[in-house]
């Protein structure tokens, strides 16, 4: 067995609500609770939102710190990613708590349609995102919704944008945007390899796309997403009991294709990500 498999739980999101499912973590205290267990299970990122009390999303830094300083306490080495996404605020809000110097955050290089509204990300704001990025020390995942924005992240690369070597992640089944499709994965995975070599790239679907795209990450060596934020069901008829289960799942798949889930130390090596 060779080419560990690097799993990371996407906690909470902004959009699930414990109406739809009950074990989706709110709080500060829940999301540590359910990031330590998603750690045991073989998670070796947690990529994280914050809410307020009342679940309504946010970029609150204060509320940040103390998900990053329990998650540090709970689960030792594991890597902290924390969100810039749209969804929690507006404008360099957006970034307002990269001067955490979390591990890593994510980063979209470009504008596509979400469910009912447009996602921006204008150029302008892509900018200053990476400066305070480079800023902090703090290594971007790409989240690449579109074709577009897989060529982006090579371009912005080569111009010394993004330092060190490329982590894009593909975002399939959110809808209006890119569906799960195995043309289109197979394509991103090609255009990775020409484009970038030297990159590493991970995989994330959507809702029942989920499960299918973990399969086809692990299978064509790359790495992968899991969680509550883009899923909240093991199938038709059942609700995931926990971020856990999810990790779970990917692992079993890992077993399936002889790829050992990538520890934490195994990770940050990878990523080219400080150890200590």
């Amino acid at each position: 067995m060779s080419n560990p498999c690097i799993i990371c739980v996407a906690i909470t999101g902004s959009v699930p609500r414990k109406e739809t499912n009950p074990a989706v973590p709110i709080t500060v205290p829940e999301q540590i609770e359910s990031t330590q267990e998603a750690f045991e299970a073989g998670a070796s990122i947690a990529h994280c939102h914050v809410r307020l009390d009342d679940g309504t999303p946010t970029s609150d830094p204060e509320r940040f710190g103390r998900l990053m300083e329990g998650i540090q306490k709970h689960c030792p080495g594991m890597i902290v990613q924390l969100s810039t996404g749209g969804r929690s605020g507006a404008g360099t809000e957006r970034g307002g708590m990269l001067s955490l110097r979390p591990d890593m955050a994510s980063l979209s290089v470009g504008s596509n349609n979400f469910p009912t509204r447009v996602y921006e990300n204008p150029p302008e704001l892509i900018d200053w995102l990476a400066s305070e990025m480079r800023t902090y020390d703090v290594k971007p995942e790409i989240e690449a919704f579109d074709l577009s924005h897989i060529h982006q992240a090579v371009a912005r690369s080569k111009r010394g944008d993004i330092p060190g070597k490329l982590y894009v992640q593909f975002v399939m089944g959110v809808k209006n945007a890119m569906p799960v499709d195995r043309d289109v994965f197979d394509y991103y995975v090609r255009t990775m390899e020409r484009l970038a070599p030297d990159a590493q790239w991970c995989a994330a679907g959507v809702g029942p796309g989920q499960i299918v795209v973990n399969e086809w990450a692990i299978a064509a060596g790359g790495h992968t997403r899991t969680g509550l934020e883009d899923n909240m069901r093991l199938d038709r008829n059942t609700l995931a009991p926990s971020n856990a289960a999810l990790v779970a799942r990917a692992a079993a798949l890992c077993e399936k294709y002889e790829r050992p889930v990538a520890t934490w130390q195994q990770a940050r090596t990878i990523l080219e990500l400080r150890t200590s």
